[in-house]
């Protein structure tokens, strides 16, 4: 990829996260992959959704997106704000359904055991009736083995009250080879999600970039598109995400 290519790309990334905001699914926007690393004193503003296709009426059009804050605290606890978690269902309309506070808490130092590892706890207030706030925990694993990258995530949700509603879980895994262009980064790479709960299971190439200054501060973007791999899966689901972290 050329090296002004590489720059459009978190534009692209952006650009398609917008057309989700304005064209945009029962959906919810899990199509993220989450790192165990905590950077002390490093602040992030983050972006990413999703748009899935499908010849069947009752899974195409599905459409979602977050906006979320960020500042990490310590070097083991980083707090993240989601002020807008937008969805659309299949033939609805684009709604609020509601907002999260996220924590990340990193467990170990990186190689110190054969994977470093984390763990996710949020809670997320509900805006929709009929659907109860919920928590959500598990833990994140990371693997970096010369190029090559590796993260599993292993997520439970249990809803706080509710009729009717079961406690769920999901999994996400991504694989990448890190590829240096200087104060960039290219990572093409698979990622697939495993939803039980939904019957949903997916999986599909993202191309994961990054751009780094000389003060520390990072712009990340990933752009991909996963196909279902079972029938109650959309047939394809176009993912983006832009991060910006700075001190």
């Amino acid at each position: 990829m050329k090296p002004d290519t590489r720059r459009a790309a978190p534009l692209v990334a952006l650009a398609i996260i917008c057309c989700f905001a304005a064209n945009s699914a029962h959906a919810d926007n899990d199509f993220i992959v989450y790192s165990p690393y905590v950077v002390q004193g490093q602040s992030e503003v983050e972006a990413y959704g999703f748009s899935s296709q499908d010849a069947r009426s009752k899974l195409d059009g599905a459409s979602g997106y977050n906006l979320s804050a960020a500042h990490a605290y310590t070097d083991w606890w980083k707090a993240e704000v989601y002020f807008g978690s937008f969805n659309r269902d299949p033939g609805g309309a684009t709604h609020l359904s509601g907002y999260e506070f996220e924590n990340t808490f990193q467990l170990t130092a990186p190689g110190e055991f054969w994977a470093d590892a984390g763990f996710l706890a949020s809670y997320e207030y509900s805006k929709q009736p009929n659907t109860p706030d919920s928590i959500e925990f598990g833990p994140l694993f990371e693997k970096l083995s010369g190029h090559l990258e590796q993260r599993l995530n292993l997520i439970w949700k249990r809803f706080l009250g509710g009729a009717g509603l079961s406690n769920e879980f999901r999994s996400a895994y991504s694989i990448s080879y890190r590829l240096n262009y200087g104060t960039a980064v290219l990572s093409p790479g698979i990622e697939a999600y495993y939803r039980p709960g939904d019957n949903a299971n997916q999986i599909g190439p993202v191309l994961h970039g990054e751009f780094r200054s000389a003060a520390g501060n990072e712009l990340e973007y990933s752009i991909g598109e996963v196909f279902g791999i079972n029938r109650d899966s959309p047939d394809r689901t176009l993912l983006a995400r832009v991060e910006y972290g700075f001190f």
